[in-house]
């Protein structure tokens, strides 16, 4: 049945509207948000219930099928790293290069390379610690070090794969991995120097006081520095090596071959993993065990969103509502700037960087030959818009805001005034990161 502009308009941003009163004034699962949000607005469309139904299926095995592995393989060495002591040793190392007197630079450089494999939120209770005995014994604020750590891991997650929301937003737009990586870290690198910069100025004027409380006993089998750095630069280093080599026609066999193949992010992935568990000498069946357990536990709440996501763009597709968009919309005009708009809205209304990537990927995804981004780097840069927007705003809705606040001991006001204008520069320097590289690459 056709519809008009408007009625169809109307269905998506009630499902929008469902998806941010759910995940955030009722607490409801991501998963769960999203999967009515299908129902929403498949049956608001007056679809068939059977193809609403095939469309969630069709989109959820499509996308499990693309990042499945690569999430499970990065929450496993993320796992792995906390556990054999990997992170606090590459903290350690990064500090005495740097000098206790810079130590906000030192959290902030740990936090963007530690960030890598592992989700901001974990990196930040594992460094916590740290972090508050260099304020110690520094005599440094808390709200700089806490910040500082806090925006070097932010930066990474938001922009950056094996990290849910990017990884989604790759499969269900379809960039190569490799190249999302590496020119995410790009983009990265600035919006991270911004975030310390911020911290640096604003900190100082809200200094905190911290308790004294005992410190956290050191692992007695710390792998060296590196077996601790390799897990993580292996990986990118293969997955990005195979993006820049990777031709049409290429040999299966020889030198180029076996570059290709090993990477493959899942084979890569996998190497970091054997390579993580190289950081403990001896290892027990029961500490292996649980740690599995633990990373299969932990990347399944991940995967169920992220399919989730996809089964919502899937059943966007089948509404056709991107055609009526832009036929309707100048979207032209607004180019690179939608996606980051739309994102930074969904940000900052639920909360989630990761929800709020994934949807508006399902949402802009048809809209690319309209916006202007469906050729070339295009898709790719698209993405990395949509993680600058995914930066904006973290305040009392967002999780990790309140891990920052709960593991450093800062008030509400302080986290406010440092931390959630932090993430606004850090966002809007992502994005103007991103369009002067499509000045550059488009």
């Amino acid at each position: 049945m056709q519809h008009s502009f408007l009625y169809l308009l109307i269905c998506l941003l009630i499902g929008i509207a469902a998806i941010v009163l759910l995940t955030a004034r009722y607490k409801v699962h991501a998963f769960f948000a999203l999967i009515i949000s299908c129902f929403i607005v498949g049956l608001g469309v007056q679809l068939p219930i059977n193809e609403v139904i095939t469309a969630t299926k069709d989109g959820f095995g499509n996308i499990m099928k693309s990042l499945g592995l690569l999430i499970v393989l990065g929450t496993t060495l993320g796992v792995i790293l906390e556990y054999t002591g990997s992170t606090r040793v590459m903290a350690n190392y990064i500090l005495k290069q740097v000098g206790e007197k810079r130590a906000p630079i030192a959290m902030s450089v740990t936090g963007f390379i530690i960030g890598l494999p592992i989700f901001c939120d974990s990196g930040y209770i594992v460094l916590s610690g740290l972090n508050q005995s260099l304020a110690r014994r520094t005599g440094i604020s808390v709200a700089v070090m806490a910040v500082s750590l806090a925006t070097g891991l932010y930066s990474v997650h938001c922009l950056i794969p094996p990290h849910p929301g990017a990884a989604a937003a790759a499969g269900i737009i379809g960039v190569d991995f490799g190249k999302l990586i590496l020119i995410g870290i790009v983009v990265a690198i600035p919006a991270a120097i911004v975030g310390y910069l911020w911290a640096n100025y604003a900190g100082k004027k809200n200094p905190v006081i911290i308790e004294e409380h005992v410190e956290e006993n050191e692992i007695a089998d710390q792998p060296s520095v590196l077996k601790s750095f390799l897990p993580v630069i292996v990986p990118i280093l293969l997955i990005g090596l195979k993006s820049f080599l990777l031709v049409e026609n290429a040999p299966s066999e020889g030198w180029l071959g076996m570059i290709l193949s090993v990477g493959d992010p899942v084979i890569a992935l996998s190497i970091g993993v054997l390579l993580a568990f190289n950081g403990r000498k001896v290892w027990t069946r029961e500490a292996v065990s649980t740690l599995l357990q633990d990373a299969a536990e932990k990347a399944g709440g991940i995967l169920v969103i992220i399919g989730a996501g996809g089964a919502f763009g899937a059943v966007l597709a089948a509404t056709k509502i991107g055609d009526h968009l832009s036929a309707s919309l100048a979207l032209g005009s607004l180019g690179i700037f939608f996606p980051f708009l739309l994102t930074s809205v969904l940000k900052t209304a639920q909360g989630s960087s990761t929800v709020a990537i994934i949807t508006a990927s399902s949402i802009v995804q048809p809209l690319l030959p309209a916006l202007g981004l469906a050729t070339g780097s295009g898709p790719l840069l698209c993405i990395l818009s949509m993680g600058a927007g995914s930066m904006m705003i973290s305040h009392a809705n967002d999780a990790y805001f309140w891990v920052i606040a709960k593991f450093s001991g800062l008030d509400m006001n302080t986290m406010l005034r440092v931390y959630s204008i932090s993430t606004v520069l850090m966002g809007s320097t992502s994005f103007l990161v991103v369009y002067i590289l499509t000045k550059i690459l488009m």
